[in-house]
């Protein structure tokens, strides 16, 4: 059990409580009873603003940040599992004019989602003509840019339409900013000032692109985390945030795979879990052991796994379509498998329900415990943008600039609503501090042309 309090505030649990035996009703019960007296015991805790109390839900991860409600700091947001902050009021609706609080165009093309930091929006673009590779940072409530480093000024490698030179998204400390790129037959992490400039780079591995890379970096206490999947062999690695020192690499596979390593806590410890290459693998963030490797992931993975406290979740498009559940536990035994396509967007889990929207544009729900299909409805058009929970209202992107809005709801499809912007979307929208930062294609001047919007009331 964990209590968190409004703005991501860890309270540490009250000693253990003399019970001797109980049900496990009046268990919880005289838990809940005991917190709430422990917690209003606090003299400088005058109004509890927001008590979250669970048992059977996922706990964070013993990352070591605390992060503002105002930020955004890395790829799926502060938990890493496509939530945003359920107390702030989304847009419901927008166009090009409605709703639109500023626009800035993008120089080049990327499909990574920017990160935010304080007052400062960081995001990632390539010119495919001279093969430079830039992080770009924006002030968040104006759109003016700050400024801009170059990160590599050539060599940036993109195989195919659906992808780009900088399909990954940065994660930020609040220091540096760290990006991962495909550059010059190899893959590179780099940490960058929040001021602008490079503070360190690093050569991970070798890399050949099969379909492109988009594989974003974690942070965990004082590490970097990151993979390389590839034909040639790649790694998971991790280095030390202040000076890009290797502190400890697997290698892995010599197959195409395109997950981001993600950081969860499950049965009990926190885990950096990354699917594909034909198996799940779970590795101890802070020494890269293994804690537990089985097989079942088809060959080539994208989704970003989430947890329900109990069990991780596992989806591919390749050799076959597939999602499965296996418990995190060690015991490698799989729960339930099932043969929908959900290959590129990411699911999301709430209160033991997985939430999903298939590439081919149909919106599902499961039940995360035994897979049973709860309700399906189509959508529309293509998805590759990941849907993002905001209290119980999921954004879902498809790749045609269609938002559409439904409710987390187990028993059935409830429809919100739906907006247009854009002509294309690979990138996952962010939602923070009751605005949406908005990454599109347009058409203009008879030239591909991206711009980012701020979608605010």
């Amino acid at each position: 059990m964990f209590v968190r309090l409004i703005g991501g505030t860890n309270v540490p649990f009250p000693p253990p409580l003399p019970i001797l035996s109980h049900s496990a009703s009046q268990l919880e019960a005289s838990i809940l009873r005991h917190t709430l007296r422990y917690l209003f015991s606090i003299p400088s805790l005058v109004v509890v603003l927001f008590l979250q109390v669970s048992f059977a839900q996922s706990e964070l991860v013993n990352d070591g940040f605390v992060v503002s409600k105002g930020d955004w700091p890395w790829w799926r947001g502060p938990n890493r599992d496509g939530s945003a902050d359920s107390t702030q009021t989304a847009p419901k609706e927008w166009d090009e004019s409605k709703n639109i609080a500023w626009k800035s165009p993008i120089s080049g093309r990327g499909y990574g989602s920017v990160c935010l930091s304080g007052d400062r929006l960081f995001y990632l673009t390539s010119d495919e003509e001279s093969g430079s590779q830039k992080l770009v940072c924006l002030n968040k409530r104006t759109g003016e840019l700050q400024h801009e480093t170059t990160v590599h000024p050539s060599g940036g490698m993109r195989k195919n339409a659906r992808s780009t030179a900088a399909s990954t998204t940065p994660a930020t400390d609040g220091k540096l900013v760290f990006v991962t790129l495909p550059n010059s037959d190899a893959i590179w992490l780099t940490a960058i000032r929040q001021e602008g400039g490079v503070e360190w780079q690093v050569r991970v591995s070798d890399y050949i692109e099969h379909q492109g890379y988009g594989a974003s970096p974690a942070l965990y206490q004082d590490l970097v985390i990151v993979s390389s999947d590839n034909k040639a062999g790649g790694v998971i690695a991790a280095y030390s945030r202040s000076k890009g020192e290797l502190v400890w690499k697997r290698e892995r596979p010599k197959l195409p795979n395109y997950p981001s390593p993600i950081l969860l806590r499950a049965a009990g410890r926190d885990q950096v879990v990354v699917t594909g290459c034909d198996r799940i693998t779970s590795l101890d963030p802070k020494t890269g052991e293994t804690l537990w490797e089985t097989e079942g992931a088809t060959t080539e993975c994208v989704t970003s796994t989430v947890t329900d406290g109990k069990r991780v979740f596992t989806s591919g498009g390749y050799p076959k379509n597939h999602m499965s559940a296996w418990l995190a536990d060690g015991s490698k035994a799989k729960a339930w498998e099932n043969e929908n396509r959900l290959y590129v967007p990411s699911p999301l889990h709430r209160d033991g329900i997985l939430y999903g929207v298939l590439d081919a544009g149909i919106a599902m729900a499961w039940d995360s415990e035994t897979g049973k299909e709860l309700w399906k409805q189509r959508l529309g058009g293509t998805f590759s943008a990941s849907p993002v929970l905001v209290g119980d209202v999921i954004y879902a992107t498809n790749e045609s600039g269609e938002t559409f809005l439904f409710q987390a709801n187990p028993e059935k499809y409830v429809g919100l609503g739906r907006s247009k912007l854009g002509r294309e979307v690979f990138a996952t929208p962010v939602f923070c501090d009751g605005a949406i930062y908005y990454r599109c294609t347009e058409s203009g001047e008879g030239e591909r042309r991206e711009m980012l919007y701020c979608i605010r009331p």
